[in-house]
């Protein structure tokens, strides 16, 4: 099989020229962390002085905002990271975009989404949520999204640098580590292999050692 990637180490190839612009390129795990904490809070506190809004509804709104985040995730990587432009700006874009991640899958500062693509998204998503499930759902449906996205960058961050010994996490990094360095067609889902079951996206490699378990 030939090599899945240019580089185990720690390092990274440059993206821009520009100094000012690589430093944006560049981001410290903490960061989803600093930018969310706070609008997951003021959206918890904006759920509790909803009017008609009650504990058990609110809760339930957030564990669906979590699960919505889970096959935006799958979706998001099968079809919008991992798609294969023609055009040579368009594998530019996409080598800057994901292509850098999986040929130097080990850079700690590129396995976290940057703050130039994870706040415009965001915002997107939020104004999508908010026509489908109007003023009144949206705060509690948006906070468990948004808990559902760190934890996505997190866990991605944590299966190439955390050492992950608890039997669950095990499979979560080696569903992961099969994406990278097995079968990138397969595996799309990284903070759980949920999606990659429905839609037989799961490496078979990982489906036989499953099996034999």
């Amino acid at each position: 099989m030939a090599k899945l990637y240019t580089s185990n180490k720690d390092e990274s190839a440059r993206l821009f020229k520009s100094d000012f612009l690589e430093i944006f390129t560049h981001v410290h795990w903490s960061v989803p962390f600093i930018l969310f904490v706070p609008v997951v809070c003021y959206l918890f506190y904006r759920a509790a002085g909803t009017p008609g809004l009650t504990a058990t509804s609110g809760t339930l709104l957030f564990l669906g905002g979590l699960f919505i985040w889970t096959i935006t995730e799958y979706l998001l990587h099968r079809f919008i990271f991992h798609y294969e432009p023609t055009s040579a700006i368009g594998k530019h874009l996409h080598f800057m975009m994901h292509g850098v991640h999986h040929e130097y899958p080990n850079d700690s500062k590129r396995l976290v989404m940057p703050p130039s693509v994870s706040i415009p998204l965001a915002t997107l998503f939020f104004f999508v949520f908010y026509t489908i499930v109007g003023v009144t759902y949206i705060f509690p449906f948006f906070a468990g999204f948004l808990v559902g996205y760190m934890l996505y960058d997190e866990i991605h961050y944590a299966t190439h640098h955390a050492p992950m010994k608890n039997g669950f996490w095990q499979k979560i990094k080696h569903h992961h580590v099969l994406h990278h360095y097995h079968d990138p067609t397969n595996g799309f889902g990284v903070s759980n292999p949920l999606w990659d079951y429905v839609f037989g996206t799961m490496d078979p490699t990982e489906q036989k050692h499953t099996a034999e378990v």
